[in-house]
């Protein structure tokens, strides 16, 4: 038995460390959107597969019995894709998918389907933090007369997509004594975030609670019908029996 795990997640770190610790064999994969990322405790592959073709040769080559999906819940293609592979394939497949954040008392949430949608809400001359990283920022040129701050883990290799925007890079974990003093610092009146779910990073929601910032929550996309874990200890208890 060989397991691919498809990683990208700090849960995924987690399985991978328990994976080693439990012995089984498996091969983690990264798709590489983060430089230089911190390592996990299984060999790891970095970079894409190069498409359905690719995936499957690659499938093929290892010798991959079981594939466990834990990548972030906004990774809808990579997971859709990955779920039909193995079903046409016959490979036991599953997704660890951490539950949905939900608003607690105190919370001022709006949900919206797209990232295009905070535009109907942001006013001119706003202050807007996007804890949604690089890979959608494009999506939200439509905003206003604002000023957009996008924070991510590498140093951006070029300018900002649109006009009135930075970057702002840092890497987590962010305590919630830090995100309160930055988002005070910076001015922030609406936080954009992806209802990614997970205790890492919902620290940066508590910060907006406390400060009665206003949240722009993105719902997540159609997952893959089939069995999903939501715990890490579900997730390698699974890998295990395979």
């Amino acid at each position: 038995m060989t397991l691919l795990l498809l990683a990208g997640t700090g849960e995924a770190k987690d399985i991978a460390r328990g994976l080693a610790d439990a012995g089984v064999t498996a091969i983690a994969s990264l798709a590489g959107a983060t430089r230089a990322p911190k390592p996990l405790a299984l060999e790891t592959r970095i970079g894409g597969f190069g498409g359905e073709v690719g995936f499957r040769n690659y499938l093929a080559e290892v010798g991959i019995t079981a594939v466990l999906d834990a990548t972030h819940p906004f990774a809808d293609q990579i997971t859709n894709r990955t779920a039909r592979i193995c079903a046409e394939l016959g490979l036991p497949f599953i997704q660890f998918l951490r539950p949905e954040w939900t608003p607690d008392t105190g919370d001022v949430w709006t949900q919206i389907d797209r990232e295009e949608d905070a535009a109907s809400f942001v006013k001119h001359g706003q202050t807007v933090f996007l804890g949604t990283g690089r890979q959608t920022l494009d999506r939200f040129a439509n905003l206003p007369d604002s000023r957009v701050i996008c924070r991510q883990i590498d140093p951006p290799t070029g300018p900002f997509p649109f006009e009135g925007g930075e970057f702002l890079v840092g890497r987590p974990p962010f305590p919630v004594a830090d995100e309160v003093a930055l988002f005070q610092r910076l001015g922030v009146d609406w936080l954009v975030v992806k209802n990614a779910g997970g205790e890492r990073s919902r620290t940066k929601l508590v910060a907006a609670r406390q400060l009665s910032i206003p949240v722009l929550m993105i719902r997540r996309p159609q997952m893959p019908d089939g069995p999903k874990l939501t715990t890490v200890a579900a997730a390698l208890d699974w890998a295990k029996a395979q």
